[in-house]
């Protein structure tokens, strides 16, 4: 389990390296992710080896939240005095996030000319 733990923590702080060095603008970890996802291909068994104990680390993901829990409460005048324009802004985001998916379906089928018809 070190070793994955090892693998997976060398990884990410490649990709950390990778995007101080270059000034690319994707985070270290992605570029991280990406790099472990070439060396799965690269290396028979690599996989195999490190799905345990990603398998555990997922499981426990919740616990990586609690920082941002933290940090919210420690905001909390911040939410006190803004949270009316930060629940608004979620919340129209939010609608105009599924108003664009639904446009963006319905532009699709159009372009590939899918009706009701044909899927039956």
């Amino acid at each position: 389990m070190l070793q994955s733990i090892a693998i997976i923590l060398g990884a990410q702080t490649l990709g950390e390296l990778i995007n101080r060095l270059t000034g690319v603008p994707v985070p270290g970890p992605v570029i991280g992710m990406l790099l472990l996802l070439i060396a799965f291909f690269l290396w028979d068994g690599l996989i195999d080896r490190i799905r345990p104990t990603a398998g555990v680390l997922l499981a426990h993901l919740s616990l990586l939240f609690v920082p941002a829990g933290v940090g919210i409460i420690r905001h909390g005048e911040r939410f006190m005095n803004e949270g009316v324009a930060i629940a608004v802004t979620i919340a129209v985001t939010s609608v105009v996030a599924m108003l664009v998916t639904i446009a963006a379906v319905k532009g699709t089928e159009r372009l590939l000319h899918l009706t009701e018809k044909e899927e039956d």
